[in-house]
């Protein structure tokens, strides 16, 4: 059981040190309109005095100048023994009083770009390392550590919250509001420290980093995960890269539907596209003229497993498009804008949910994970694409322009399948997907059933696969399905077979000399 006092606790003093002078005027105006007596350092404290507001230097507290550039400013008892003092203690009131220390009751802290520093991919190793705060970071644990005595700000966010505290309550702020901000600070502290950790491991070529660290602020709760009795949330900078602003919340499973809906968009040009993902896996995938086209090629790909599905386009939504996507239930449109005319008509339907795609190519770390039994694995994010200079023919016969174009755009679809991976393309279209096999005939037989199901010819396709062909047998089945092309990785101890097979076939095969497990 806790013992730390729970009485509020009344604002005298404060320390304000700050990179980010956003809100800083307001909040030293109104703290100071409250009696709140005002200290800071450097460019903080001449901002305020430029605005007219009374404020003491740290350095007449300390009695030491600061130093070093700037690097020593606020490490001194004379500040911490305030920001530390257990107030309701006798013996900590008694310390102070003999050394000639006063308490402080609120610290006001955000810490050096960092983050912003090290985005820029020419800085130098030197220039990173002065924007790793010191003093920043220890105010803001020592206040957050003592948050029972005092407390600690560290984003503009919550001045207004504050401060409004303050003033409704004669400069008395609440233990409930002090142990949130602590939670924020140490929250803050270890995201800051795992920025820093995480660019010197960065350091280090070719090698997975020595720890893994991750800093995500939650987002927002989720009702459930995967399934109603798992809590959930959505940790990021959400609102940064898509923008859900028709129909409920979006839930665990639908986040992860935009993930490959997204994932599936990044390798995509500006030619009009449409795709439509259906439990992570693209069910159908079109280029066309226009968007109308290309959502009606897609969804003629599957015609029944788009229900309740999600799609995906590259261009503003027109209401000719809208109007088809209205036909059935889809659950989450996804477009980078919506024309006013299928604005009007899609948000008649208030349980679908529409989504504008801010930033489609940007969002991803260049580490991805997956928590196992013993922690993690980690791995570089897939974003090799072809080089279409080294694509390796290998058979008498090469591919025609529209082989090859086909070829490339089957190879986009089929990253984004699961492994084992089987995709039919022709004219820019999916014909037949298999996913998620067990063997790679098994996804290549159901990519054949599913363009039979829906009547579509894949005499004269091009077929993908997302890892070789161990046996000559897919090729074969492959030309008598009717595919006149392949793409795949090669790299099979049988590839001088399966080349013989496509060539007793007339067809055309490229090796990439990569692969795209996706598990």
């Amino acid at each position: 059981m806790s013992t730390l006092p729970t009485i509020d606790i009344y604002v005298k003093r404060a320390l304000i040190s700050v990179s980010n002078k956003k809100g800083l005027i307001p909040l030293a105006q109104r703290l100071n309109a409250m009696g709140v007596q005002l200290l800071s350092t450097g460019g903080t404290a001449r901002t305020i005095r430029e605005a007219g507001i009374n404020v003491t230097d740290v350095s007449e507290i300390t009695k030491f100048r600061e130093c070093l550039d700037g690097r020593v400013k606020t490490l001194h008892p004379n500040i911490h023994a305030g920001i530390l003092a257990r107030t309701t203690m006798d013996e900590d009131v008694k310390t102070l009083s003999e050394l000639g220390i006063e308490p402080l009751q609120l610290v006001v802290v955000n810490l050096y770009p960092f983050k912003e520093t090290v985005s820029n991919p020419d800085i130098t190793l030197d220039t990173a390392i002065e924007k790793i705060d010191i003093g920043g970071p220890t105010m803001l644990r020592a206040a957050a550590k003592n948050f029972a005595h005092t407390c600690v700000l560290t984003n503009p966010d919550q001045y207004d919250d504050y401060l409004n505290e303050l003033e409704n309550n004669d400069r008395f702020v609440r233990y409930e509001t002090r142990l949130e901000l602590a939670r924020a600070g140490f929250n803050h502290t270890a995201e800051y420290d795992n920025l820093i950790a995480g660019y010197f491991n960065s350091l280090e070529e070719k090698t997975a980093p020595r720890q893994l660290n991750v800093s995500l602020q939650k987002a927002h709760d989720l009702r459930y995960g995967e399934n109603p009795h798992q809590v959930a949330g959505v940790y990021g900078d959400v609102n940064k890269y898509i923008d859900c602003f028709h129909g409920k919340q979006l839930s665990y499973n639908n986040y992860l539907d935009l993930d490959a809906a997204i994932q599936l968009f990044r390798d995509f040009d500006d030619t009009p596209s449409c795709a439509i993902i259906k439990h992570t896996i693209p069910c159908g995938a079109a280029s066309a003229k226009n968007l109308a086209d290309a959502y009606a090629k897609a969804f003629s790909t599957d015609i029944v497993s788009p229900f309740g599905g999600i799609v995906i386009v590259n261009k503003e939504l027109d209401l000719e498009t809208a109007q088809a996507i209205d036909k059935i239930f889809t659950e989450i449109i996804i477009a980078p804008s919506y024309s006013p005319e299928a604005l009007n008509l899609l948000t008649q339907k208030v349980n679908r949910r529409l989504v504008k795609l801010i930033d489609v190519h940007n969002g991803y770390q260049d580490l991805s994970f997956k928590s196992i039994f013993c922690g993690a694995l980690a791995q570089q994010t897939d974003r090799l694409n072809i080089n279409t200079h080294k694509l390796d023919s290998v058979t008498k016969r090469k591919a025609t322009d529209e082989e090859m174009a086909d070829l490339l755009f089957a190879w986009k679809i089929v990253k984004n399948v699961k492994s084992n991976g089987i995709v039919f393309v022709k004219d820019q279209q999916t014909l037949g997907i298999g996913s998620g096999q067990t063997s790679r005939v098994d996804s290549s037989e159901i990519a054949v059933m599913k363009a039979g199901k829906f009547g579509l010819s894949l005499k004269s396709s091009v077929l993908a696969s997302d890892a070789f062909f161990p046996f000559a047998d897919g090729i074969e089945a492959a030309a008598k399905a009717g595919a006149s092309a392949v793409i795949q990785p090669g790299g099979s101890v049988r590839d001088k077979e399966i080349i013989e097979m496509a060539n007793k076939y007339n067809m055309a095969m490229v090796f990439t000399d990569m692969r795209h497990f996706r598990h």
